[in-house]
This record gives C-alpha cells, structure tokens and sequence, in this order.
C-alpha cells in the first residue's frame, strides 16, 4: 500500500521554491579529496607522484629553477594534474617525500572552462581561492617508512686498541628492510659524481638478486668495495625520504651488495661488456689511485693495453696509504684491484718517475699518457717551531703506519686540523698510545666551530668515544720549544675563519690564548701533490694558472696532447669524484686513440 501512494508524495513537492545551489568553488568535509596543493617550497620535483599514479594522470613539467633552490637535490620541475585522468585516490600525496602535495577542501560539481582539466598546481589550489587542505599526509596515511636502519658496529672498547674494520655491515633482513624504504625517485643518481645506478642496485636488493645489484653497481664504479666503505655519499645528501626523516643508506647497501658476491663471481659480471677486439695502443698511466685505476680499467675493456706506474710497493694510492684500515680494510681494496687486472690492466709497482723512468719516456713509448698522482705531500701551518723534529705531517705518519714502520710514540700528542685526515691520524695514534701506554691523551685543534666541522659526523663521534679531546674554533700560534724539547703548542681562539669575499683569512682574538702541554704535534691542515715527477722541460711546456695549478679542460687534457691529468692532483682528495673524473678522461682519451690511424 505504501508503494502504491509514493508517487502521490512527490506531487506534493510541485508547489514548493527551488533551491538552486550557483555553480563556484566551495569547501567540504575535512578531509575531502579536492583539487591538488602543492607546496612549491618543500616541492624537489623528484616525480614520485607521477611515478606511484596509476592512470598517469600526473606529468612533471619544466619550470625556471627557483632563486632559492640549492645546486643539488631539487629539480626544476612541478607536477601537473590532468584531472580527465584523476581519481583522487591521493596516492600521490600519501608517497610524496617532502609532504609538499595534499589534496584540497575545494569541492566544484560542474566546471564550465574546459582548461581547468589540466592545471599546474600551486599552493593557492586550482581557483587561486585558497581553501583550506583536505586530505593530507599524516602518521596514518604515509607510505614512506622514515626510520633509517642501525648500522652494527664494534664498541669502543672493542675498537679503540686495534685496527680491525669498525662497521659489522647489514645482515640479510636489516638490509632487506633498509631497501624497502627506497622510493626510486633517482635524486641520489642526479647527485652522484658518477651517476651511480643506486635505484637500480637497491631495487635488485630488495629483490633478493644481488648479482644484478652489482651488476648496476659496475655499470659506473670499479672500486665498488671503496665505495661502500668510505665515499662521501652526495647521494644521501640528496635522498628525498630525508627531507622528513633519514635518508636511505645507500653507502651501506653498496657494501652488503659487494659482500654478498664471491670475488670470482664479481669478476665475471665486471667483464661482461669487455670488448673482445683488440686495438693495439698503449696507454701509460702515473698513478695507481682511483682516478688511475679508473681509467685503466675503462680503457682495458675497450681494448687498450694499459700500463700503470707506481711509485709504491702496492697500488691503490691515497686509499692505502691516506685512510686507516679500520676504516677501508686493504684486503676489500685489493679485491677492486684485483678486478681491474683481470681485465687486462698491467700494473708496475716500485716504478718512480723521473728515477725509473721519465716523462719524456712515457711520450715516446706510448699512445696517450695520464698523470694521476695522489696528494702525498702534507702542507705545514708554518708557525714558530714547525720545523722541530717532533713535529710531523700527518700524511707521512698514515703512510708509516699503513706500511707497519716504526713510529716514536709519546704520551701526549696534538693534532692541528679539523677534516677527516685529522681525525683519522689522531684516532690512529690513539690506537699505538693505547697500545703502549694503556691510555690516550691526544687532542685536536681545529679552526671551524664544532657545528660547522669539515669531518664526518660519525669521525667526531667515534673520536669523542675513543677518548679523544676536541677544541673548535682554535688555530695554531706557536709550538712551544724549550731547550730545543717540544713542550706544547699555543692556539689562540679564531673569531673568523673567511673574510668578506669568502677567501681563506682567519682572524683570532689575541687575547685568548690556551697551552695544550704535549710533546709531539702533527699538522693535518692540507696535502699537496708530488710535482716532481714533471721534469723541467715538460713542466715548462706546460700551462698553470696564477695558483700554481695545472691547467686542463674538463675532460683531463692538457696543452700537451699526449698527455691527460686526473685524480687528487686535481679534483682534491675525494674517491668518488676522482672515479667521475676517471670515467671522463677515458673517453677522452678512447675518442684521441680512435683518431689515430
């Protein structure tokens, strides 16, 4: 009976006033899926959105890079929405790192411009009305996973009298977990020196193939077992999951990957794409570092015969005997070179240039020439006393204590410096003064202040842990002599480090001066390379700049054209941008052999 009268009820509504809502922009419920914000000053334009959108409703679009953008991890572009395709399902803002997208309270039934279907978001939503968000992320809907997995390593107490590797590396499901947090948005390949294929080898970890991760790995770095130990790791700097919380580490997942392959297996991947034509030039190369190394191993698989020469007993350069071994054991970089022989790379060790052989040699015997030599020589503050035999260049005492040669230990040392070196030769010596005197007393002095270190975090750290004393913001004035003994050095505190122009001008207050009573002193403020190698007549050839350095194009050549420059001679002592500039001056120097007839 009730059905039968319903159609009578709505008769009844044919008397009343309509209600007509006009057609504009209005908010809805809180956290209703409106158009798209975008907050352009956490937006990096790393294309996660349109990478995680299903119906590829999201393209990213070229914009002018803004005025306050850094150089590094932020891309000139912006999403922009077709919104034929959208469905507001809001992934794209539950997977953007930063939190820069949300969706709006803007609720629209009909739109009557037609070009509102394809818009550029901004923060000020589609109509420019500023609405208030809607859905957004928050704690229940972020798919991104913030917290960044522990790294094991050995206790102080375990560590701080012994030269065994301090970091344990990741097991099996701590890495699986650490990859997982990888959202492949590719902003750690754009920082890169080299372009590393990270998103690749992370994804092959993450699924269980760690063939195919270093596989990806070898696409651009042959000191893959370097990397994953001591590389300054940019990439992390520009990982967008740190933009909110810890960046992946991607470092670490190098190392996991590397260890997890046989060397013998790890050879044969490396040698897949080594061509197998043979093309009959020679290459000789000065230097066994990694910018050398590099080159060599480039240049080998495209069929060159490579020669390095070495003035050490061992190759690997700064990486032997600059950096301590419980920071890069030497067997792993022995197993980089090793991979970069086997693929055909002649290496002469104990072979000094200019006493061996000269330069002059070099030109003639062979097709194309590198010099890639290592900063081996310390620089010196020059104040009063630094010439006193008991003070020393840190770059001399790590290479004395890489080669296992003696060294006077005494009971209480100051370092002056404050990069990686100085932590590095303090937290060594601390190591022998333990040794032989069952306690540490070294202290390091540097110019920066301690939020504005030029070391790793972690080296301050684990220093502060070893038991080693650091003061900032404190420069050298003196070491204090008496009776021809070293008793101390007197450092003064420095009020500025550059002047106006951002050159190299430190000022100090005269006033505040502290005694650090010590009885040796090593200087760890700069290295400088071994030029000598260049005899007169070459050296005069060539072209320098008003700082004394050699000039050369961005590929590594110089005004001579037989010969090619490279490593910390040139890019400064840093593993990864030497491998970068290795990769280049290979193709420069396989572009000049091509020519050749």
């Amino acid at each position: 009976m009730k059905s039968l009268l319903a159609p009578f009820k709505a008769l009844s509504f044919l008397g009343r006033q309509p209600v007509t809502l006009p057609i504009k922009p209005r908010p809805a419920a809180p956290t209703y899926r409106g158009f798209h914000l975008n907050d352009w000053e956490k937006c990096i334009g790393c294309g996660t959105c349109a990478t995680i959108c299903d119906n590829q409703a999201i393209r990213m679009v070229e914009i002018k890079r803004l005025p306050t953008d850094p150089i590094e991890g932020i891309k000139p572009q912006r999403p922009a929405i077709d919104y034929g395709r959208c469905c507001w399902c809001a992934l794209c803002v539950d997977i953007c790192p930063t939190g820069a997208l949300a969706l709006s309270r803007e609720y629209v039934h009909v739109s009557l411009d037609l070009n509102t279907f394809f818009i550029l978001p901004d923060e000020k939503g589609m109509h420019g009305l500023n609405f208030s968000k809607g859905w957004s992320k928050s704690s229940d809907s972020d798919l991104l996973d913030l917290e960044r997995q522990d790294m094991p390593e050995l206790k102080p107490e375990e560590r701080q009298d012994s030269f065994v590797e301090i970091v344990k590396g990741f097991d099996d499901q701590t890495a699986l977990l650490e990859a997982s947090r990888c959202i492949q948005c590719g902003m750690c390949h754009d920082a890169c020196p080299t372009n590393m294929h990270a998103p690749e080898y992370i994804r092959a970890i993450w699924a269980g193939n760690m063939e195919e991760a270093v596989r990806q790995i070898y696409r651009t770095n042959p000191l893959a077992n370097v990397c994953g130990r001591v590389c300054t790791h940019r990439c992390e700097t520009a990982c967008s999951i740190g933009r909110r919380g810890k960046p992946i580490s991607i470092r670490w997942l190098k190392r996991y990957a590397m260890d997890k392959v046989s060397h013998e297996r790890i050879k044969e991947i490396a040698s897949e794409d080594k061509t197998t034509i043979v093309t009959g030039k020679k290459v000789a190369i000065v230097g066994a570092g990694s910018a050398g190394l590099t080159v060599a191993y480039d240049l080998a698989r495209q069929g060159h015969a490579v020669t390095i020469f070495e003035a050490f007993d061992k190759p690997g350069g700064m990486m032997r005997y600059g950096i301590p071994e419980y920071r890069l054991p030497y067997d792993k970089l022995d197993e980089d070179i090793d991979v970069i022989q086997s693929m055909g790379v002649d290496i002469r060790c104990n072979v000094r240039i200019s006493q061996d052989i000269t330069m002059a040699d070099l030109e003639k015997d062979f097709d194309a020439t590198l010099i890639a030599i290592g900063l081996h020589n310390g620089r010196s503050t020059r104040v009063s006393g630094t010439d006193h035999p008991k003070v020393y260049s840190a770059i001399n005492l790590l290479r004395q204590i890489t080669l296992k040669e003696e060294i006077d230990i005494t009971q209480k040392i100051a370092v002056i410096g404050g990069g990686n070196v100085a932590f590095d030769i303090a937290r060594s010596l601390a190591r022998l003064q333990r040794n032989k005197f069952n306690e540490v007393n070294v202290v390091i002095t540097a110019l920066e202040p301690r939020d504005n270190m030029l070391a790793d975090e972690s080296e301050i750290t684990e220093a502060n842990e070893e038991g080693i004393q650091l003061f900032t913001s404190r420069g050298p004035r003196s070491c204090v002599v008496k009776d021809e003994t070293l008793t101390g050095l007197e450092t003064v505190q420095c009020t500025s480090i550059f002047d106006e122009q951002g050159r190299f001008y430190p000022k100090y207050d005269d006033s505040d001066v502290v005694f650090h009573e010590v009885d040796m002193i090593v200087e760890a403020i700069g290295q400088a390379p071994q030029l000598e190698v260049l005899d007169e007549e070459l050296t005069e050839r060539l072209k320098w700049n008003k700082q004394g350095r050699l000039i050369i194009t961005i590929d590594g050549r110089t005004s001579e054209k037989w010969l090619w420059a490279a490593g910390d001679m040139v890019e400064g002592p840093d593993v990864i941008h030497a491998i970068a500039a290795g990769h280049r001056v290979a193709n420069s120097i396989d572009q000049y052999l091509s020519r050749q007839k």
